[in-house]
């Protein structure tokens, strides 16, 4: 598989991270909100570094920039496992279904 643009990986991780902050507010125990947070933060370090990328390299194949994007795959597959425990809200569980497929694609083609 190729790997994907910058442009469409903004666009990816932008709609997951608003997903991301909905289902933070929806989880009813302290626990899934932390765990939910962590990855908040990595995703929002990824997009900050991505976002001082010029519009005209936007173009190019996507690659991880910090350390922290380059080991969440565990966690999101874990939350790919759990969403429908910690996630009750059926709009915002089935959204992030949708994109949450998306992301993990991006970040197995990151680890080959």
């Amino acid at each position: 598989m190729s790997k994907p643009t910058i442009a469409h990986v903004i666009s990816e991780f932008e709609s997951f991270s608003e997903l991301l902050d909905d289902a933070y507010w929806e989880a009813s125990t302290i626990a899934d909100k932390d765990f939910i947070y962590d990855i908040i933060g990595v995703f929002s370090q990824e997009m900050q570094e991505i976002n001082k990328l010029s519009v005209q390299d936007h173009h190019y194949p996507y690659e991880f920039i910090t350390e922290g994007i380059r080991r969440i795959a565990p966690k999101v597959t874990t939350l790919n496992e759990r969403k429908d425990a910690l996630i009750s809200r059926t709009q915002t569980l089935r959204d992030i279904g949708e994109v949450l497929s998306n992301v993990l694609i991006i970040l197995e083609t990151q680890e080959n």
